[in-house]
């Protein structure tokens, strides 16, 4: 009697379905890891566009939704009840999140009736003749189940894909390029799509590629989509809202809502999440503005975010305050090109320039700069005075650090790495072997 269920329906007591002596419910609990492997094996073989999903995305995500699916299914043998809404809360998101990164429809509906499918092959391959009433019963539950499921995960997957060209969309890619361009947004304070918001975050981000980008084709498309999504989710939990965002996988503009300014230690957070959410790094810029002011913050935070680029800083959050004096000297100016022309004598010779660019950004630490240019120590020493000979500066001493710094962001924020092999006679004393050292 307790293992014994009750149906509401008839308000009779029925007793639980058995194939070949065993319990269908608890069989399909215990081989629901293995039939999440064989399940995945099969959807990558037999549907395409799952073997050009990225392999993370398909042990990951489309793994736990299998297997959620799975539990689900055993959950209705349980109780011999029709699957309820809430139990498909798990199966509408993950079609929504596969709308969003193209995923055709049918392959998610085949996907779905395969893993029921072998799910059904496992519960009754002990079958025998006295199970006949238990097996159309549990027939009866797997097409039941199969019937709602793939009817939740079709609306799903449509609703997302009406969003994404409704006229809620657009109204919010109307808002943003009103803001953006500084236009008056009047029209938008009595309508029903998004208002104006008291003050916006404006993000500038720049995504690096996720690994799985790397290799192009389909699963690279697919990898990028959805590291944009990611990216837009972090941004939405955390306005409580739709942002405003033109992304890219190379990155964009993100207008966040705010009441109030969020503090900066927030902001470097959030930032923090999207590149853990992402699968990357994160670069990005951020300016707290009310909506007139906009347009110039979209500007400064690009600016700042290709400055910070340039001169070889981490990826992370940063504002202008965190920049000033390389913002500044990269303002035109009569001053800029003398700045310039300070190291004109190694124009050509750019492993003096990487060489000083490399150490100014280790803090004059000779073998950690070493280590980044993997060469001996005594290289980084021979080349430091190289450059003192030529340009009459020296990167070891206090008085002349400013200038040779504001000559680099002069020259547009530092040389570019050398080539692999200098060119001949540039390094004749490289390992110079004389006992005069700077210090570490």
């Amino acid at each position: 009697m307790g293992d014994s269920v009750t149906d509401h329906n008839l308000g009779a007591t029925q007793p639980p379905l058995r194939i070949g002596g065993r319990c269908v419910a608890a069989l399909l609990r215990e081989q629901i890891p293995v039939l999440t492997r064989q399940v995945l094996a099969r959807l990558v073989i037999e549907l395409p566009v799952y073997a050009q999903l990225p392999t993370e995305e398909v042990g990951g995500d489309i793994a736990d939704i299998v297997g959620h699916n799975l539990r689900t299914f055993a959950d209705v043998l349980q109780r011999r009840q029709p699957v309820t809404d809430e139990q498909l809360a798990a199966q509408r998101d993950s079609a929504a999140q596969r709308a969003e990164e193209g995923v055709p429809l049918d392959a998610i509906l085949s996907a779905y009736q395969i893993g029921v499918a072998m799910a059904w092959s496992e519960l009754t391959a002990g079958a025998g003749p006295a199970d006949l009433p238990d097996v159309l019963a549990t027939a009866g539950q797997v097409l039941a189940f199969e019937r709602r499921v793939l009817s939740a995960v079709s609306a799903a997957y449509l609703e997302v894909r009406q969003i994404l060209g409704s006229e809620e969309h657009g109204g919010r890619h109307a808002l943003l390029t009103a803001l953006v361009a500084g236009e008056a947004l009047d029209k938008f304070a009595h309508h029903n799509g998004p208002r104006p918001a008291p003050r916006y975050v404006v993000l500038h981000l720049t995504l690096a590629p996720h690994p799985d980008e790397v290799g192009g084709g389909a699963v690279a498309g697919v990898a990028a989509r959805r590291k944009v999504r990611r990216v837009r989710a972090v941004l939405d939990r955390f306005a409580g809202e739709p942002t405003l965002t033109a992304l890219d996988s190379s990155g964009g503009t993100a207008l966040v809502p705010a009441g109030v300014p969020p503090p900066w230690p927030t902001l470097t957070d959030l930032v923090g999440r999207a590149a853990d959410a992402a699968g990357c790094a994160i670069t990005a810029a951020a300016a707290v503005v009310p909506p007139p002011q906009v347009p110039a913050a979209v500007a400064q935070t690009a600016e700042i975010v290709a400055l910070v680029r340039r001169t070889g800083r981490r990826p992370g959050l940063y504002r202008l305050a965190d920049v000033l004096l390389d913002y500044q000297l990269s303002r035109p100016s009569d001053a800029l090109p003398g700045l310039a022309e300070l190291l004109a004598p190694l124009d050509h010779k750019p492993d003096l320039l990487h060489t000083l660019d490399t150490f100014l950004r280790h803090e004059l630490n000779r073998r950690a700069t070493a280590a980044a240019l993997h060469v001996h120590p005594n290289t980084v020493d021979y080349r430091l005075r190289r450059i003192t000979q030529l340009t009459g500066l020296s990167p070891t001493r206090p008085t002349d650090l400013p200038q040779l710094n504001a000559a680099l962001v002069a020259r547009g924020g530092g040389p570019k790495p050398p080539p692999e092999h200098p060119p001949s006679g540039c390094d004749e004393q490289a390992t110079d072997p004389r006992p005069h050292r700077l210090p570490d």
